[in-house]
């Protein structure tokens, strides 16, 4: 399979992850907190970036295993097996937000 498929497929569970995510009122919250001024107290601009956050948090935290593996295996660039490994972790950490995100019938 071609590399591009595992980013996109990462890419995919962040973003729903991202929308979707039942943590999304606490992020919302801080985001508000941190954010009302410098996006002018816009309530669509917070909430776009605290789903923003949500993404990245989910993209992160799915590549902490990949990158343990690739550290015991002693590789310097990513393999299919560890990018594989980073696409499982993200679409675990998205198994939460799924049920929101089919109900919303996309």
């Amino acid at each position: 399979m071609d590399r591009t498929f595992y980013f996109v497929g990462i890419a995919f569970f962040g973003m729903i992850n991202g929308l979707f995510s039942p943590l999304m009122p606490v992020a919302y919250v801080f985001s508000t907190a941190l954010m009302a001024e410098p996006l002018f107290g816009s309530q669509a601009a917070i909430f776009y970036f605290a789903s923003l956050m949500l993404s990245t948090a989910t993209v992160i935290l799915g590549g902490i295993p990949a990158a343990i593996y690739e550290r015991v295996k002693g590789a310097e660039d990513s393999t299919t097996v560890s990018l594989f490994i980073w696409l499982a972790a993200t679409a675990l950490l998205t198994v939460p937000a799924v049920g929101s995100f089919l109900q919303f019938g996309l």
